[in-house]
């Protein structure tokens, strides 16, 4: 069998991706004219397997400043019921909360009509900024239904910047979680969500909207949150019926 040569830009790849995974290059990269005298190679070679690390969004070059390892995106399974707290631990990163609200208050009309309550109803309303390996990641405003478990409006009484929402209701009320609905698409990010999430005004960003259902299909809480796109990155897994 005839033996594959694999292009010498492609192994350089390879080896410029296995130091970024490994930590090596944590931040910018060494310069062309050092990466070329190490791998022994033309700029125009090296630049083909820079332009690889770019297309996998792994590098980003800066004229006058050089080039920089991209911080990696989260991978988010939408197929599982689980909290964003829940998600960074299994995922091994660091999350934290910056809460900018958490209060009894009204909900808008079209919640309280989920929630099966009066107009003039109350819920828990709770606003954080999530931050994940200490850079600003989303906002998520949720509103919690004391109707499914009276015991929810406890939650404006702790601290929900190191707490986990959905520990608290599995875990210390124990409330069944059945199911989710959500929807998912683009957004521009508005001036007061830019300032909160350290990017430019009018960003496209994901909007989410979520409507958690208890087992007993009581929807126990709506959140809605916009997360940064260049920061965000969904896993749909899909099987044969």
């Amino acid at each position: 069998m005839k033996e594959v040569v694999v292009p010498i830009y492609y192994r350089i790849y390879r080896e410029l991706k296995e130091r970024i995974s490994r930590g090596l290059y944590s931040g910018k990269l060494p310069t062309e004219k050092e990466l070329c005298a190490e791998f022994e190679v033309s700029r125009l070679t090296l630049r083909r397997a820079l332009d690889e690390l770019k297309r996998e969004l792994l590098i980003e070059s800066s004229k006058g400043r050089g080039t920089f390892v991209l911080r990696q995106k989260r991978e988010e399974s939408i197929g599982s019921l689980t909290g964003f707290t829940e998600e960074a631990s299994r995922d091994g990163r660091a999350a934290e909360s910056i809460v900018l609200e958490n209060r009894i208050a009204t909900p808008p009309e079209d919640i309280a009509e989920l929630f099966k309550m009066p107009r003039n109803g109350m819920v828990v309303l709770l606003n954080r900024v999530r931050y994940l390996d200490g850079e600003p990641y989303g906002l998520e405003r949720a509103f919690i239904n004391p109707i499914v478990d009276i015991r929810v409006l406890n939650i404006v009484e702790k601290d929900m910047s190191r707490e986990s929402l959905y520990s608290i209701l599995k875990d210390e009320l124990q409330i069944v979680l059945g199911f989710a609905q959500e929807s998912i698409e683009v957004c521009k990010i508005t001036k007061e969500d830019a300032k909160h999430l350290k990017v430019s005004e009018e960003t496209y960003g994901i909007l989410r909207d979520r409507h958690t259902y208890t087992s007993s299909e009581l929807c126990v809480e709506v959140v809605r949150s916009v997360y940064r796109g260049d920061r965000y990155k969904l896993k749909v897994v899909r099987r044969v019926e």
